[in-house]
């Protein structure tokens, strides 16, 4: 089957919305797709030389604008392909009639936490009009799909969730070398939280509380592992409690391929995310939690939008209110204080993670809507 892809979110961007698309590409029709994305650097073009897939990079931002569908078309009447998948189905929607009526094939898009959020702030008609000429949309979660189906125009949805490569992410990773990195002690007590560095996902609150975690576990660390617009203010509230001396790290951006070692240097994986902006910054479903519980790492999520799901609560971590500072406190007390926990809960996570969240059944999944759509 011959693939187009029409993304603003891909790899070697960071992100969970782009991890999402490029291990779909890797898994699904890979030969016989092309990828219309936004414009990359020296990085990015070294990354799209490397893949499986092609890869067309236009001159900005991919936007549903008029310019950029008659740049999709050209290049899709050279790919002659049999479906269009876009990576977003807000605003990318818009494209979907031109694209169909165009290249004479169905478009299928995925959609994330942000779509799922539109209609609790009276914007369900947004969804609506993105989704009209869709033969299909994908949903991240529950919670996500419970919101976006009453508003939904598309011909069928059908649950796709972001997944886990299980083979990369493991509890047989070494960590050592990411610890001697970051200049933490091999055997210090590590919370960590892996994420763009955004108010949403909560390391403001990881902040806040350190002081008092320190209180109860003074050899405890906390590094945050990321980039993004609120790190010179993370980086100042760093310093103003004491930096290294506190046992806080902020370590800047790590590749794709040090991810897993940076999942298992840690002893708890925290980002206790809360929705902001009415509703419409809004976690999908976490696709960190997944990976540290993969790693055998213990994972403390906040409770927005579908975070919930991606943890076991009690079991393979802890589900909190994330703007409830003494609940925060009270999960990672409770980890860094009981080493047999942490091991009971990672290996609890990892066969979780094998057993539901595996990129190979999900990509599997997502092949079998397209050959449903193509076939229709």
């Amino acid at each position: 089957m011959r693939v187009l892809w029409v993304t603003n979110d891909l790899p070697p961007r960071a992100g969970g919305i782009q991890q999402f698309v490029g291990n779909l590409l890797e898994r699904v029709h890979p030969a016989e797709t092309l990828v219309v994305g936004p414009a990359g650097d020296a990085e990015a073009a070294a990354h799209d030389a490397g893949q499986p897939y092609a890869t067309v990079r236009l001159p900005g931002a991919v936007l549903p604008t008029p310019p950029t569908r008659r740049r999709v078309l050209a290049h899709g009447r050279v790919h002659r392909p049999d479906v269009v998948v876009l990576g977003a189905s807000w605003p990318l929607g818009e494209l979907a009639a031109g694209l169909r009526d165009g290249l004479g094939v169905p478009v299928v898009s995925l959609s994330h936490g942000l779509e799922a959020g539109l209609p609790g702030v009276g914007l369900g008609r947004l969804v609506r009009r993105a989704t009209r000429d869709l033969a299909a949309l994908t949903t991240i979660s529950d919670w996500a799909e419970q919101r976006l189906v009453p508003h939904v125009a598309a011909g069928r949805v059908v649950r796709i969730p972001p997944g886990v490569d299980v083979a990369r992410f493991t509890p047989d990773v070494d960590g050592s070398a990411m610890r001697r990195a970051w200049e933490v002690p091999a055997d210090a007590p590590l919370v960590g939280c892996i994420s763009r560095l955004v108010p949403r996902k909560g390391q403001d609150q990881l902040l806040a509380t350190w002081p008092r975690v320190r209180e109860r576990h003074p050899d405890a660390w906390l590094v945050l592992v990321g980039e993004g617009p609120l790190e010179p203010s993370l980086r100042r509230r760093a310093e103003a409690l004491g930096g290294r001396r506190a046992g806080i790290v902020l370590a800047g951006r790590v590749g794709w391929e040090a991810l897993p070692a940076c999942y298992a240097a840690l002893d708890v994986f925290a980002m206790p995310c809360r929705t902001r902006r009415a509703g419409t910054d809004v976690e999908g479903l976490g696709i960190v939690y997944l990976e540290a519980q993969a790693c055998g790492v213990p994972a403390i999520a906040g409770r927005s939008g579908g975070a919930p799901e991606a943890v076991r609560d009690g079991e393979t971590g802890t589900v909190v209110d994330g703007r409830d500072p003494q609940a925060l406190l009270a999960a990672l007390d409770s980890w860094l204080g009981d080493p047999a926990a942490r091991a009971r809960a990672g290996t609890a996570g990892r066969a979780w993670v094998e057993r539901q969240w595996s990129w190979d059944a999900i990509a599997a999944g997502f092949a079998r809507v397209l050959d449903e759509v193509v076939g229709a």
